[in-house]
């Protein structure tokens, strides 16, 4: 089927990341952490001086990243609702589509809730339109169409370019997948969700049996549009000696949401080294993970030593291989993290690292007395 007749048959068949947007408590203070930080450049803002009254939002960019951070000048809006019961976290995964009216409509087809639906907004700059729907949780997605829209981001935003000198640019480039933490049993109902609203397939999934360690354990699956770009894993809890991250991650965030957000990059060592000298904290690797690693995964481009020294795990499939690392959590609640992936051929989702990794969240969780 050629890509035109399947975009006629399935307007979600071509789709892409458009931004991910963060409700916060205070978003001035939150952009320069992700400017310092991560190295992204702001170069949008909206709020009382652009007519916006009721919030203010910040639009950073890296590469083909695009975050927004937006916080209440209201104490009991919705934003502000959203702030004090999640603390700051993802509100919407922002999806662009090239027809918003067929997306929205296959979607409500499909069993959607509609928050929005396709709304036309205007400026000089010319036409954005937009429509939401929601799903886990509190978080929904906007369905954004461009091709009519020349403006810096949206009508409301004006032009507002600044960088921090002093931050290591990262080399940060664009979004991987992003993950999804949901209540007992409901990982199935979310995944048949993805599958009847947008037409994706379920890329692969594991079980307890696959993501456990002696105390905690967890069950995934991935869904994905046809052509891996947008990847939506979704995970639950599953019966362990102790309390799992998931459980803690649901405790801390009152219910349903984005867990992580997986950035890629084409150098993680790099990357690693800038965001470590600009202060990111990682989660640390059991230094016995590299004994023998080559072994485990084969022959790598890379030297151990180097992966060693920045904690990197891999793994690798039938296609190829992958570098990850995680992030501590970017936010006082041990909510939301990122991490970092490169990939070598591989569309795996770190199998082969899930016990290291469940070791070192644990460690962590019983710093916090929450396992």
């Amino acid at each position: 089927m050629s890509t035109m007749t399947e975009a006629r048959s399935n307007p979600l068949a071509t789709i892409d990341w458009d931004y991910i947007e963060f409700y916060v408590g205070n978003a001035k203070q939150a952009a320069h952490y992700y400017m310092s930080a991560f190295g992204f450049d702001r170069v949008a803002y909206a709020g009382p001086e652009t007519g916006v009254k009721d919030r203010v939002s910040y639009v950073l960019v890296q590469n083909k990243l695009r975050f927004v951070l937006t916080a209440s000048l209201l104490p009991d809006d919705a934003i502000a609702q959203h702030v004090a019961t999640h603390g700051d976290g993802v509100k919407d995964i922002a999806i662009a589509v090239e027809d918003v009216r067929a997306a929205w409509e296959m979607a409500v087809r499909g069993g959607a809730v509609s928050l929005l639906e396709p709304t036309v907004v205007e400026d000089e700059h010319g036409r954005l339109i937009k429509a939401t729907i929601a799903t886990y949780g509190d978080t929904v997605h906007t369905f954004v169409q461009r091709d009519g829209y020349r403006g810096i981001f949206a009508p409301g935003f004006v032009e507002d370019r600044r960088s921090i000198a002093g931050s290591h640019k990262p080399g940060l480039q664009f979004i991987d997948h992003c993950v999804g933490n949901v209540g007992w049993g409901e990982m199935d109902r979310w995944g048949d969700f993805y599958a009847a609203v947008f037409g994706f397939s379920q890329l692969v999934s594991f079980d307890d049996g696959d993501i456990s360690t002696e105390y905690t354990a967890l069950k995934s699956k991935v869904m994905t549009d046809p052509r891996h770009r947008v990847k939506f894993p979704i995970n639950e809890p599953a019966r362990g000696k102790k309390k799992s991250q998931i459980e803690e991650y649901l405790d801390f965030y009152r219910g349903s949401g984005v867990q992580h957000i997986a950035i890629r990059t084409d150098d993680i060592a790099a990357t690693i080294d800038a965001l470590a000298y600009n202060g990111m904290e990682f989660l640390d690797t059991p230094d016995s993970y590299y004994d023998m690693l080559e072994e485990r995964v084969g022959t790598i481009e890379e030297a151990v030593d180097t992966l060693r020294k920045r904690r990197i795990l891999v793994d690798r499939d039938d296609l190829g291989y992958m570098l990850q690392i995680f992030t501590k959590p970017l936010q006082d609640r041990p909510t939301v993290f990122f991490e970092i992936i490169q990939r070598k051929g591989s569309l795996s989702f770190g199998k082969g690292n899930f016990k290291a990794l469940f070791v070192s969240i644990e460690k962590e969780q019983e710093k916090r007395g929450t396992l």
